[in-house]
């Protein structure tokens, strides 16, 4: 008997129904390929370590503490989280906080997705699949939400337009990529059903990222429609929020079969079955790790500018490249590793899954708060930035229309990525001040730029 799960066995008050429920959980399809792929990067801590420590309480501790830091991977990260705190306290260059704030959110994106796994043992399949289709990219939604609150828009648009760029190309076309050139013997083949339903949710966002762009473009010269955009992306939101609860429904009621991992899947990762927390454990640490995401992601928003004049380098290129690649480290990670393994079914899950949560979720969920706040956040995201996902959502569309993958479509995604990069690499224009300061009341910009 695993010690680890001994005592979140004592936690739990040692109740045989909640080891039950674990299991009909795991049955179920609680595990989504979002936390199939951070699992990869996880690893055993030794309990020995711990049980020999006298009292029950602090060993109950120190074990948690054991399973929650140690067990990633990642844990070598960790220490970039105090020296950030640190610099800031201490009044380093700014640059400096916002490197380490940035190294910080990786191990911390990936513990998110082991907490609310284990959460979602003890709750069920419904609400464990509910968790995990609202957190999977919680780093990614808290940095928009302190952009946001910081009247910073064009450092939120900038982020989330990065992180669905991100997972569409690099991740997706890393992995067809490496699962091509690890398989070449074999033919690479997948499930076209849910690449299908995350394409048409994307388009779908697509056109309620354009029409708000495209209406201000087709107004008279000297016509001001810069209310009529906000009030037009905030019905188109609320539009992708609606969408978005049926994706939910979609994916964890009637069609879960389409979602599911793969029977074999399940069963190589049998050792992951047992819940090694307690629930209230799991909620404290859940708790605690979000308030730590929460403050790096303070810094980060408050030293991008500072980064991007000290190194050289335009917010945008920070934004819509940097941030993302960072703190999605481990799931990306994860979802190459399944290729390697073909199974593209697990990637492609990773990959569209992340871009449809941010597109139908993350973005007008910004909008709507935005809107609560008297902050005038609205969905154009200027020409350049749009034409870059739109171009994006129809070469994935094309690439995965057939069902099959090689080494070759890879290429081609990843280099698309490599050009957008390029792009916003050189797009180095300055910020007006109008867009950096869009509270209620003062006249906003019609894109963004920096």
């Amino acid at each position: 008997m695993e010690p680890a799960g001994e005592y979140s066995r004592m936690e739990s008050g040692g109740d045989s129904k909640k080891a039950a429920m674990a299991k009909e959980s795991w049955n179920n399809g609680i595990r989504t390929a979002q936390n199939m792929s951070s699992s990869l990067l996880r690893k055993k801590s030794d309990p020995l370590l711990v049980s020999k420590v006298r009292f029950q309480m602090l060993r109950q501790f120190l074990a948690n503490l054991q399973v929650v830091i140690l067990g990633t991977k990642l844990a070598v990260l960790f220490p970039a989280i105090p020296l950030a705190i640190a610099a800031d306290f201490y009044k380093f260059e700014r640059h400096w906080i916002f490197a380490l704030s940035l190294l910080g959110l990786t191990p911390l994106a990936e513990r998110v997705s082991f907490l609310t796994e284990q959460i979602a043992y003890y709750t069920g399949p419904t609400v464990g699949g509910l968790l995990n289709a609202t957190c999977g990219n919680a780093t990614e939604l808290i940095i928009a939400l302190f952009a946001l609150y910081k009247s910073k828009i064009h450092v939120l648009k900038y982020s989330l337009l990065g992180s669905i760029l991100s997972n569409l190309l690099l991740v997706l076309g890393s992995s067809l990529l490496c699962g091509g050139l690890a398989n070449l013997k074999k033919e690479q083949r997948y499930d076209r059903k849910q690449a299908d339903v995350n394409s048409l949710l994307l388009l779908l966002g697509l056109l309620c990222h354009m029409l708000p762009l495209m209406f201000k473009y087709a107004a008279a010269p000297g016509v001001l429609v810069a209310e009529s955009t906000l009030q037009l992306s905030r019905a188109s939101s609320i539009v992708m929020l609606v969408a978005y609860i049926g994706y939910i429904i979609f994916q964890l009621k009637t069609h879960r079969q389409i979602f599911d991992a793969h029977e074999e899947d399940v069963e190589e990762e049998e050792e992951e079955e047992k819940a090694v927390l307690g629930f209230w454990s799991g909620f404290s640490w859940l708790v605690g790790m979000t308030l730590i995401i929460a403050l790096l992601s303070e810094y980060v928003v408050g030293t991008i500018e500072a980064a991007s004049e000290s190194w050289g380098i335009s917010i945008s290129f920070i934004s819509i490249i940097l941030i993302p690649i960072v703190g999605n480290a481990a799931e990306h990670a994860g979802a190459i590793i399944f290729a390697f393994k073909n199974k593209l079914d697990i990637a492609l899950g990773v990959a569209l899954g992340s871009a449809t949560q941010i597109s139908m979720f993350a973005v007008p969920l910004c909008v709507v708060v935005g809107w609560i706040m008297r902050v005038q956040m609205d969905l154009d995201f200027n020409l350049l930035e749009t034409a870059c996902l739109a171009l994006t959502i129809l070469v994935v569309a094309f690439t995965l229309q057939d069902g099959t993958s090689h080494y070759m479509k890879g290429i081609v995604l990843c280099l698309c990525y490599a050009a957008i990069a390029a792009c916003f690499f050189v797009h180095k224009i300055p910020a007006p001040f109008e867009q950096t300061d869009v509270k209620l009341g003062v006249e906003p910009s019609s894109g963004i730029s920096a």
